[in-house]
């Protein structure tokens, strides 16, 4: 029973309408709350909405923040008790080159590493989704397809344009390094016409994202935590037996 003192310290019961929720109270404040799971070898990151770069965006756009990451990143690559990692993307695009940075961190993480795009992993967000060990789409998921593009002014030189087609080659040499997607299926697949209105390229949905190779499967959270789980065992197992580790890599 809940009491609580009056002015003569004297305890009264508090309605049961009238008790705290702890649980409730973060949700109704914070829109989301931590649920109650036993410590976990996995480390679930999550890349929601514009991936914010070196502009602050607006308030009322959905971001991620990189300079956020980036501290994961290290935290769980140092963690002992982190033994693999979970990316969970629904991102629209945002910063290419803080979009590649983090890409480019999830590929030199020494864990295992599986990536899930969930709504869609669109612009810069194919980079990231495609950095990890293996990589799922959801069913309908999509991912947008196109040339780098530069907002604000931009100066009509031919060292802008230099710089522009430097940075749309890492982008696409990072991906077909990545991912089995040939580099002219993805280059088609980044100039086509006619197909986004008033724009250049594609829109791939779920199936078609691991046919032209980009993904390596279409699945959902089951499918995606069973992979990594694989993969961590199979890692743990080549750590404590190295003679099988050494014969497997020969």
């Amino acid at each position: 029973m809940a009491t609580y003192p009056t002015n003569e310290q004297e305890p009264q019961e508090i309605p049961e309408d009238k008790r705290k929720n702890p649980v409730l109270d973060n949700i109704q404040q914070l829109g989301q709350t931590t649920a109650p799971t036993a410590e976990s070898n996995i480390y679930c990151m999550t890349i929601i909405g514009q991936v914010e770069g070196h502009i602050v965006l607006p308030p009322q756009n959905k971001t991620t923040k990189y300079e956020h990451l980036i501290p994961q990143l290290v935290a769980a690559e140092q963690s002992s008790k982190i033994e693999g990692m979970l990316i969970i993307l629904n991102t629209v695009g945002g910063d290419v080159e803080a979009g590649l940075a983090i890409a480019e961190m999830i590929a030199s993480i020494s864990k295992p590493t599986v990536t899930l795009v969930l709504g869609g992993g669109h612009s810069i967000g194919v980079p990231i989704a495609v950095s990890a060990d293996f990589s799922f789409i959801a069913e309908t998921a999509t991912m947008t397809i196109h040339p780098i593009r530069m907002n604000g002014l931009i100066i009509g030189v031919p060292q802008t344009f230099e710089y522009l087609e430097k940075m749309q080659e890492r982008v696409i040499r990072f991906v077909t390094r990545h991912s089995r997607v040939e580099e002219q299926v993805f280059k088609a697949l980044m100039f086509k016409t006619g197909e986004l209105t008033r724009d250049v390229g594609t829109t791939v949905i779920g199936n078609d994202a691991v046919k032209h190779g980009l993904i390596d499967s279409v699945g959902g959270i089951g499918e995606a935590l069973r992979e990594l789980n694989r993969r961590i065992d199979e890692k743990r197992e080549a750590r404590n037996n190295p003679v099988l580790a050494v014969v497997g890599t020969s």
